[in-house]
């Protein structure tokens, strides 16, 4: 194979100064006034900042209650320990994730059963699911994968007739919408305001849910089992958000309809003009937030593929190059089954950049350079 560079066939366009990164957060002079105002208060931790993230949080995401936490993962962790999920229970969920989704019931000496992802969205598949139900389940976590709510109907039908907690993993999607309700209102909503997320913190995460009850024992969790200061009713831990992530949180707010939009507009554009792969698919219904724009190239081209458009100044990443079940914890754990569609998407899957800071130009750059170099690694 020649080599490859963009300058050598892209339509007069220079490579880039700076390679157009996947992801890229966004803050304002509102931002960093905010973080002064919380820095020159003297108070850091557990405050009013907090408190004012989680009421706004709450009443966009269309739960009565919200808890902001350190991390995705500990609002996945926090969701479990609630209901007192722990050995000898089995917990249904995706391989086709970070393993966060999964390591948390293990951590608390649960099983992560691994049910298969639907071929076209990548979500978990609810029938597939079903078949895995034992008396044991407690649990079904499901992904709203790449900003792409699941088929909310069908797990909320599943778990109800088996008596089973519906926990949304909706890192990927803040915003995104089933039916035009926002995804995390449906069952314990977990959340992720990582660095790269549609909604960051830097660090951080949210807990969403319609129970009372959950709730108190959620507040309790996050805080060192703590009812009150020094009365500790429960085993918890320190899983406590600062006051200037909150702050950063609340500027956050201010744009994430508009940054869900633009991304929208931008994974609107790859779809109409990408040529030679295979497409995100979007369900009627679904309003996704395209936390990752996921095209899907043959096995063969894909390393190629990467390398090239690296060279050409465009940043990609696979999410995800293995199944959960295939690493190696989960090997010495004993995980044998291999899940067809998870094996087919982990082999395909590549991700593009998109983000509200890309310009007009970097977009078309990136169409022109994909679709160039797919047809000549295919051969055409």
């Amino acid at each position: 194979m020649d080599d490859i560079t963009a300058s050598a066939f892209l339509t007069g366009r220079p490579r880039p100064e700076r390679p157009i990164p996947m992801a890229r957060p966004l803050f304002d002079e509102a931002t960093y006034a905010a973080v002064r105002e919380v820095l020159a208060s003297g108070r850091l931790a557990q405050g009013p900042w907090v408190l004012a993230f989680e009421e706004r949080f709450a009443i966009w995401s269309d739960a009565p209650f919200a808890f902001a936490v350190s991390s995705g993962t500990a609002a996945l962790l926090l969701a479990l320990m609630a209901l007192g999920i722990g050995p000898g229970d089995e917990v249904i969920t995706t391989p086709f994730t970070f393993a966060a989704t999964a390591n948390v019931a293990l951590f608390l000496g649960a099983r992560p059963v691994f049910a298969d992802i639907d071929p076209v969205t990548l979500n978990l598949d609810p029938e597939d699911a079903a078949r895995r139900i034992t008396p044991r389940t407690r649990a079904i976590i499901v992904v709203h994968l790449y900003g792409h709510p699941c088929d909310m109907e069908a797990f909320q039908t599943l778990c109800e007739r088996h008596g089973l907690a519906l926990i949304e993993d909706a890192a990927h999607a803040p915003g995104a919408e089933y039916r035009g309700r926002r995804v995390g209102s449906f069952g314990i909503g977990c959340f992720s305001f990582y660095a790269t997320k549609n909604l960051t913190t830097g660090e951080g995460g949210m807990v969403t849910t319609h129970d009372p009850q959950l709730a108190r024992r959620l507040r309790m969790l996050r805080d060192h089992g703590q009812s009150a200061k020094y009365v500790h009713e429960q085993l918890g831990l320190n899983f406590r958000m600062t006051e200037l992530q909150a702050a950063m949180g609340i500027e956050q707010m201010r744009h994430i309809e508009a940054w869900n939009a633009r991304r929208r507009e931008i994974a609107d554009f790859y779809s109409r003009n990408l040529q030679g792969v295979r497409l995100p698919a979007t369900v009627p219904g679904c309003t996704p937030v395209y936390h990752l724009y996921t095209i899907r190239v043959p096995p063969a081209i894909r390393g190629a593929l990467r390398e090239r458009l690296w060279a050409a100044g465009i940043e990609t990443g696979v999410h995800y190059p293995t199944p959960v079940y295939r690493q190696p914890l989960y090997q010495r754990l004993g995980y044998t089954e291999a899940l067809p569609h998870a094996e087919a998407a982990a082999r395909e899957v590549l991700s593009l950049p998109i983000h509200p800071a890309l310009r007009e130009g970097e977009v078309r750059y990136i169409v022109e350079a994909v679709n160039a170099l797919v047809d000549k690694l295919s051969g055409g």
